[in-house]
C-alpha cells in the first residue's frame, strides 16, 4: 500500500485495504479509491455527530482513533445522511455517488461476513443511486490520424509509440505506464497486466510493431535506476512513467487536434474499441482484447451513430423502389 495513505488508517481500515489488494488482488488506484472514500465517510459522520470543532476543515478531521466500537454505531440512517450531504454539499454526481456507496458496501460486508467484528451490516439495504449511462466519447478515424501526426520534439518515437498502443490496441492509462520492457514478446504479442493484476496478451497489428521498433533504439539505458531499467516508457527524468506525465503528454497533443481539447486519455481507449468494433471485430473477442471481465461492459460499445443507421436504412434494396406514376382513370361509383 501506498505509505502516503497508510499512516492516516485506523488499523481495521488499514486491514482491509491490505486485504483488498493482496488478496482480492485489487489495483493500486482501486485500493486508494476505497481509502480516499473511507477517509471521507469517516471524516462526514465526525463532523454530523459534531465530534470535532465546529469550524474544522473536512481535511483536518484525523480519522485514526476510529475503532471498531464506534463502527458499530453506524447506522444505514448514518449513511443517508453522509450520502445527501456529499450531494448537496460537496455537490458530487450521480457517479461519484455510486462509488461512493460501493466502497460502503464492500467494507461493511468485509466486515460482517470475512472478519466477523459486526454481526449486522448497517448497508445491507443501501440503495445504489441510479447513474445514466451516457454513450463513450471517442475520436472519428479521421481525428485520430490527425493525433499520430502531432507527435515531435526529443520524445517523438515514444509519444508516438504511446499514441498508436493506446489507439491500436485500448489499452487502460495504467497498462500503459506499467508496461515493462520484457512485456514485448518475440512472437508478436505483447504481455499486458490489467485490473486486479489479470494478465492478458495482446496481438500487435503492423502499426504497434513499427512504433515499437522506432521507439526502442531510443530508449534511454544509461543514467537509469537499476529499479526502473525494466520500464518500457521512460519520464524525462528518466524514470518510469507516471500516470500524471502520460495524462499531460497526451492532453498536450490532443489539444493540437481541432475539437479535442476537451478530451483526455481515457479517450483513446473507447476509440480503439469504438473503431475495432465498426470494424467487424465481435464483441466477445473485443472483450477479450480490453480486459473485461463482464460482457455487458464491453457492450457499451455496440452503440450505432446516426450516420451507421441512415446507412443501415439506404442497404436495405427495397429502398430505391418507388410507386408507379398514377393513372387515375373516370370512374362512376
Amino acid at each position: 500500500m501506498r505509505q502516503n495513505y497508510v499512516r492516516q488508517c485506523f488499523p481495521i481500515l488499514k486491514d482491509f485495504l491490505g486485504y483488498m489488494e493482496v488478496v482480492k488482488g485489487r489495483s493500486i488506484n482501486t485500493v486508494e479509491e476505497y481509502f480516499i472514500d473511507l477517509r471521507t465517510f469517516f471524516r462526514t459522520i465526525k463532523i454530523l455527530r459534531g465530534l470535532v470543532p465546529p469550524n474544522a476543515e473536512p481535511e483536518d478531521v484525523t480519522i485514526t482513533d476510529i475503532d471498531i466500537n464506534f463502527i458499530r454505531t453506524i447506522t444505514l440512517q448514518d449513511v443517508y445522511e453522509y450520502m445527501n450531504h456529499v450531494k448537496n454539499d460537496r455537490e458530487n454526481h450521480a457517479r461519484a455517488l455510486a462509488r461512493k456507496a460501493c466502497s460502503l458496501r464492500v467494507f461493511f460486508r468485509h466486515l460482517t461476513n470475512y472478519t466477523h467484528q459486526l454481526e449486522v451490516n448497517p448497508v445491507q439495504n443501501l440503495d445504489t443511486p441510479k447513474t445514466r449511462k451516457a454513450l463513450p466519447k471517442y475520436l472519428t478515424l479521421e481525428q485520430s490520424i490527425a493525433l499520430l501526426q502531432c507527435p515531435d520534439g526529443e520524445f517523438a518515437e515514444r509519444d508516438y509509440c504511446i499514441l498508436t498502443l493506446m489507439l491500436n490496441c485500448g489499452l487502460r492509462r495504467a497498462e500503459i505506464v506499467g508496461l515493462n520492457l520484457s512485456d514485448i514478446r518475440s512472437d508478436g504479442t505483447l504481455r499486458v497486466l490489467g485490473k486486479g493484476n489479470k494478465e492478458r496478451v495482446i496481438y500487435l497489428n503492423d502499426a504497434c510493431r513499427v512504433a515499437l521498433e522506432r521507439y526502442l533504439p531510443t530508449r534511454p539505458v544509461d543514467g537509469v535506476e537499476k529499479k526502473e531499467r525494466n520500464a518500457l516508457f521512460y519520464s524525462r527524468l528518466k524514470k518510469r512513467l507516471s500516470l500524471q506525465g502520460l495524462h499531460y503528454i497526451v492532453k498536450g497533443y490532443l489539444k493540437r487536434v481541432d475539437g479535442l481539447e476537451e478530451y483526455s486519455a481515457h479517450k483513446l481507449r473507447h476509440t480503439a474499441a469504438t473503431l475495432m468494433y465498426r470494424n467487424g471485430v465481435d464483441i466477445r473477442i473485443l472483450k477479450e482484447i480490453l480486459g473485461h471481465e463482464n460482457l455487458g461492459t464491453t457492450e457499451i460499445y455496440t452503440h450505432l451513430s446516426s450516420e451507421q443507421l441512415e446507412k443501415a436504412a439506404d442497404a436495405n434494396p427495397l429502398a430505391r423502389i418507388h410507386p408507379k406514376k398514377s393513372n387515375k382513370r373516370n370512374t362512376q361509383a
